[in-house]
């Protein structure tokens, strides 16, 4: 009953030092001791590693089993060098059942790219059958910012069309369309107007 509020407080280290937080999980009932064993885990877990937690919560531990096959299988998709292991991240405790996770740029000097997690109820709770499930959502501020920085964000000043084609009325539909598929088969790259538009705002729309 007092995990949701705990990961209320760890959510916080984001913004604030461990110390800021010591005394609120105090009030929380935690005995001095669990609270600095808490500390001391979140404080090490990325230098010290599974290992550390298999220590301190057992190996029989489902966490501790979940994350050392994930860890597992990032070593063997030969992406572990991109892993962290880090026990002070928290997502959305609403749905999450099991190992949550966030993205950052390489540096660290951006906030989080994405994040997600495990959510193996959610489909259950909107009335769906019982499955498994993951996944994750990003911010594409983020992401900009991110290629701005790199100098690799894409200008978009050409959209790359070679060619518009539009039918100036809707029996003409079948025609423009054979008209398309004839210039993408010579390759070019087409944008087929399908909308019902007036042909001054087609005119505008292939001189963008």
């Amino acid at each position: 009953e007092k995990f949701a509020a705990t990961c209320v407080l760890v959510d916080k280290l984001e913004k604030v030092p461990l110390a800021a937080i010591q005394g609120e999980l105090e009030e929380l009932g935690l005995d001095q001791s669990v609270v600095e064993r808490l500390l001391d885990v979140m404080s090490t877990s990325a230098s010290k590693g599974i290992d550390y937690i298999k220590e301190v919560l057992g190996e029989e531990s489902q966490a501790v089993q979940q994350l050392s096959q994930l860890l597992d299988l990032c070593k063997a998709y030969g992406i572990e060098d991109w892993v962290v292991l880090d026990a002070t991240v928290v997502r959305g405790l609403a749905y999450y059942t099991g190992i949550v996770f966030e993205a950052f740029d390489r540096k660290g000097e951006l906030r989080a790219i994405a994040g997600g997690g495990r959510y193996d109820k959610l489909l259950e709770t909107f009335g769906g059958q019982p499955t498994p499930a993951a996944g994750f959502g990003f911010g594409d501020a983020v992401i900009v910012e991110l290629l701005k920085e790199r100098n690799i964000l894409p200008t978009f000043d050409a959209a790359g069309i070679d060619a518009v084609v539009f039918a100036m009325n809707p029996d003409l539909l079948p025609v423009a369309i054979d008209a398309a598929n004839k210039l993408r088969q010579g390759g070019l790259t087409v944008d087929l107007v399908l909308d019902k538009k007036k042909t001054k705002w087609v005119f505008k729309h292939a001189d963008r």
